[in-house]
């Protein structure tokens, strides 16, 4: 039964139908109970539904358990990983860590050992939001050893001008180039404002009025 049917108690009319035009006989303890009758059938449908999906979801669904002294990773919300753990962007971690778990509480939840930094940050959490860390020595860095060197740097060079643009806006029309950077190859060209274009590489739209 379409939901059509079943709100208004006939039929929705579509052109395929329109050649059944009929006198309209409404009457109203009839419509009533059709209306009756109609919501039931609706309802068992969606609890068979429903249920259905329960089973598939059970089928995957696996009980999580921790004990006191494992370490876990964190899953970081992407709404609040910016303001709490100063994350951003498409690179960003779905997950941080690993924090040993101090406590236990309840069933479903547990309180980690979170660093000084995170201070400001509610040290329970409900297991869904916990991955077990497995040791592994490979994975730690001691990047208090690490040594930068100021005098090496990388530049990225633009190479050529393949595409032009213009991005319309409500007041103003931005003129747009599609850049091929070097070492990238035309897969990894990107759109960049004709403007600052011309103000930082000017030789690139000489080489493209020559073309």
């Amino acid at each position: 039964m379409a939901p059509f049917e079943a709100l208004y108690g006939r039929a929705c009319r579509t052109p395929v139908c329109w050649d059944e035009v009929g006198e309209r006989k409404i009457t109203g303890p009839e419509l009533v109970q059709q209306s009756v009758d109609a919501v039931a059938v609706i309802r068992d449908r969606l609890k068979t539904a429903q249920s259905r999906q329960k089973s598939y979801a059970d089928k995957r669904r696996r009980s999580l358990e921790f004990q006191v002294g494992d370490h876990v990773f964190l899953k970081v919300s992407p709404m609040r990983g910016t303001s709490r753990f100063g994350k951003k962007g498409k690179l960003s971690p779905r997950y941080v860590g690993p924090f040993e778990i101090l406590e236990r509480i309840g069933n479903l939840a547990y309180r980690l050992a979170l660093p000084p930094r995170l201070a400001q940050v509610h040290d329970v959490f409900h297991v869904s939001m916990l991955r077990k860390y497995e040791s592994d020595s490979t994975h730690g860095l001691n990047f208090e050893e690490l040594d930068v060197d100021d005098r090496v740097s990388y530049v990225e060079s633009p190479v050529q001008i393949v595409d032009r643009k213009e991005q319309v806006l409500r007041t103003k029309t931005i003129p747009l180039v599609k850049v091929v950077w070097q070492h990238h190859g035309i897969e990894g060209a990107t759109w960049e404002t004709e403007e600052s274009m011309r103000q930082l590489y000017p030789h690139l739209f000489e080489q493209s009025v020559k073309v």
